[in-house]
């Protein structure tokens, strides 16, 4: 286990030459294909998948649209659809920690059965749009559909497993680290001052308050980067990442022997004294001071090097626009929970209730 910034920094750039993706066998089973898990995908396969996520979730084509991942995905609609996504992969993410017991009434047992449900739901996607391919809408099944003939390794039900995939890791992460800016704003009254204004401002920059949000606008909001980084900050999603030795690794007179599993624990290291100033302290404008290389080396919370998370600016802009709408059309109070546990990964004591009132 590692929590050494130059450490962590240095074996996600050795990704393919000294180690390798490694996951637990309970998360790999969930994602596996015939059972052969494609998590660890790499070279073309891995080259391929991150260009095609980039082209759907990237900077590029955020600018002129910003839609919900399943949308992006398959064409989902939660208003015309009689299963509620949101609702499996709540129990999906509760069950990657647990006891990897498959019977019923196990948490194990349930979060594979929404796992396949999720499966079902897109095959159904699948199977509609082969059959109606003059249905082009030019989504992310669309296009991974139009590469069957091309790409080699690429199958119906490799396609599946790379969209259920992306909705897991967009999911849980989303809407967690969105909890925690709650939770941070109600205990942090100046803080929610200075992000309303931000938004307050942007809307009287408007020729008409009603406009929609532009992409100019969106990178704009300095202050609300700030205050997700922040909040991903004290309340990474993730513990850290695991890797796989190739081969023997030398580092700091010691040696890690080929095929050993290494966990760089980026969360611990978003704590370090050294880099942030009171470290537990929620403050979002410390991120107005800091360094690019420093927080390069420091701040890995949708991972780093190669392997880094396809979707994080869509996960940070829609952070920001899910902001935007709240803090200029609501007014909230934390009624009670919120209390932040890791058991093992990022929850809640008790979910947190909160009391929502439109603004006039």
């Amino acid at each position: 286990m590692s929590a050494d910034p130059g450490f962590n920094r240095y074996i996600v750039q050795q990704e393919g030459k000294s180690v390798e993706m490694w996951y637990l066998d309970t998360f790999s089973k969930l994602f596996a294909q015939d059972g052969e898990a494609r998590t660890t995908a790499a070279g073309l396969v891995h080259k391929y998948l991150r260009n095609l996520t980039l082209s759907h979730f990237g900077s590029e084509s955020l600018r002129m649209s910003i839609e919900f991942v399943a949308k992006q995905l398959f064409g989902y609609v939660s208003d015309k659809s009689k299963e509620k996504i949101g609702e499996k992969f709540g129990n999906i993410s509760q069950g990657l920690f647990s006891l990897p017991l498959n019977i019923p009434g196990t948490t194990y047992h349930s979060c594979l059965k929404s796992q396949r449900e999720v499966m079902d739901m897109m095959r159904t996607a699948l199977k509609e749009r082969l059959a109606a391919p003059e249905s082009y809408r030019g989504d992310f099944l669309d296009h991974a559909l139009k590469d069957l003939s091309t790409e080699k390794f690429l199958s119906e039900e490799f396609i599946l497993q790379i969209m259920f995939g992306l909705l897991f890791a967009s999911s849980e992460s989303t809407s967690m680290t969105l909890t925690l800016v709650l939770k941070f704003l109600s205990e942090n009254p100046h803080v929610l001052k200075e992000i309303e204004a931000e938004h307050e401002k942007i809307i009287m920059n408007r020729e008409s308050p009603d406009s929609p949000l532009t992409w100019a606008e969106v990178k704009s909001m300095t202050f609300t980067l700030q205050v997700i980084n922040e909040s991903l900050r004290l309340g990474n999603v993730s513990l850290g990442v695991l890797r796989r030795t190739l081969k023997d690794i030398e580092i700091n007179g010691y040696t890690i022997p080929a095929g050993w599993t290494v966990m760089l624990v980026t969360s611990a290291c978003q704590y370090n004294s050294d880099i942030y100033k009171d470290p537990l302290t929620f403050n979002p404008w410390r991120w107005k001071e800091m360094q690019p290389d420093v927080i390069a080396k420091n701040f890995m919370p949708f991972g780093g090097g190669t392997r880094q998370c396809a979707g994080a600016e869509f996960a940070k802009v829609l952070m920001t626009i899910f902001l935007h709408n709240l803090v200029t059309n609501y007014r909230w109070e934390r009624i009670k929970g919120g209390e932040i546990v890791r058991t093992p990964i990022l929850g809640f004591q008790n979910s947190l209730h909160v009391k929502l009132t439109k603004k006039n």
